[in-house]
């Protein structure tokens, strides 16, 4: 997470034409409740600027709890710049059709707003949507009709600094479900090893007839901090990969495990993270596994949704692709059946399920943060897929 000078001094421009104007306009209308109050929020986030401008945010030497505050001092300050700035908007609609609702429909708003960002900070993050899916595919063995899979993402455990208790629920909300097979797809930290530390006895208690299974996210190759030398960050992935498998999770760096029921059998296939970024591009589908095209049921995890067009559809016959990553952007607007995400502006895939023709990717949003502390609309997910013959 790095901070750019330009970008904080744009900003505090902005911000303090903006509340200059806000003070006139409540001044003159009478409020001087509000402008009192406004003055204190634009000082409140005069200094959130300074504080954050001044610490070294990428240095892997930075605690995760001086990051995590860092995080929620960036989030304090938006919080409080966007409320002022739709309620600004609405005020000059307002005054443009000369209607006297303008300042308290402005105020109304920007109260609004204020407080669904702090929901989508406080409450949301601890909230859980188990969301059931039953996919049907011609492909699928018999013995395997009905075999539920648990896919959980994106944990990003820094994002609790070692309080124990959302992922505690999440842990129990999967074990609850006495899946076949547990999938975990990628970043379960956000910037170093440690992060999971406090979560290890945690994890080791995740538990499936078939077993956990994992791959790597981008987050997990330790690429979001600034490191002394190559070897440290080396010797931190591989923490990473040690402490998975000793809670008893088959990471799949490019590999793939044969899951058997009597006489039949599918192949799980794991590959690194493969991004539409420069450098992310790591996973390798024939190295994970050879016979991409053999007459095998096939399910892959890989983190990136971006992969499954760019690579698997053209270069495999993989029935079923599992992925993470989008976060849905962290805010997601719901209207009964429908979804909207602002993730759908740059993933054509960012959450849910997708096919082309008897081929099927999903996409788990997550359960965790990153960047701004809140999920506005955006329930972590824990999903359930049931895997079904096509009769």
């Amino acid at each position: 997470m790095k901070i750019s000078w330009v970008g904080l001094i744009i900003m505090a421009v902005l911000c303090i034409a903006m509340d200059i104007y806000i003070c006139r306009r409540l001044s003159r209308n009478g409020y001087r409740w509000a402008m009192r109050f406004n003055a204190f929020l634009a000082l409140l986030a005069g200094a959130l600027v300074i504080a954050i401008g001044v610490l070294p945010m990428s240095k892997a030497s930075l605690s995760n709890g001086v990051f995590v505050t860092c995080q929620y001092m960036l989030y304090t300050f938006f919080a409080i710049f966007v409320p002022k700035a739709l309620g600004m908007v609405v005020y000059g609609i307002g005054r443009w059709l000369k209607r006297r609702w303008a300042a308290v429909c402005s105020m109304l708003v920007a109260t609004l707003a204020f407080g669904v960002m702090w929901w989508g900070a406080i409450v949301t993050p601890g909230t859980l949507e188990v969301r059931e899916v039953e996919l049907e595919f011609d492909r699928l063995p018999e013995a395997f009709d009905g075999y539920r899979i648990v896919q959980w993402s994106d944990a990003h455990l820094g994002t609790y600094n070692g309080r124990t208790a959302i992922v505690e629920k999440q842990i129990d909300a999967i074990n609850a479900l006495n899946p076949d097979m547990i999938c975990f797809t990628g970043d379960l930290v956000s910037r170093e090893t440690n992060e999971a530390f406090p979560y290890r006895d945690l994890l080791a208690a995740l538990h499936a007839p078939d077993g956990v299974y994992s791959v790597l996210g981008n987050h997990d190759y330790d690429n979001y901090v600034t490191w002394d030398d190559e070897q440290a960050k080396l010797a931190d992935r591989k923490a990473l990969c040690d402490l998975q498998k000793a809670a008893g999770w088959h990471l799949l760096n490019d590999d793939y495990a044969l899951i058997k029921r009597g006489e039949e059998q599918m192949v799980l296939i794991g590959t690194e993270n493969f991004g539409d970024r420069v450098g992310e591009k790591r996973g390798n589908l024939a190295r994970a596994y050879s016979g991409l095209n053999d007459r095998n049921f096939k399910i892959l995890l890989q983190h990136n949704p971006y992969a499954w067009r760019a690579n698997t559809l053209t270069n495999s016959n993989i029935d079923l692709m599992l992925s993470g990553h989008t976060h849905a952007w962290q805010f997601m607007i719901k209207i009964g059946n429908w979804r909207w995400s602002p993730a759908s502006i740059h993933y054509p895939e960012w959450g849910g399920a997708y096919n082309e023709g008897d081929r099927w990717l999903y996409v788990n949003i997550g359960t965790g943060m990153v960047g701004p502390p809140m999920r506005i609309g955006a329930t972590p997910e824990i999903t359930v897929i049931t895997l079904k013959k096509k009769k």
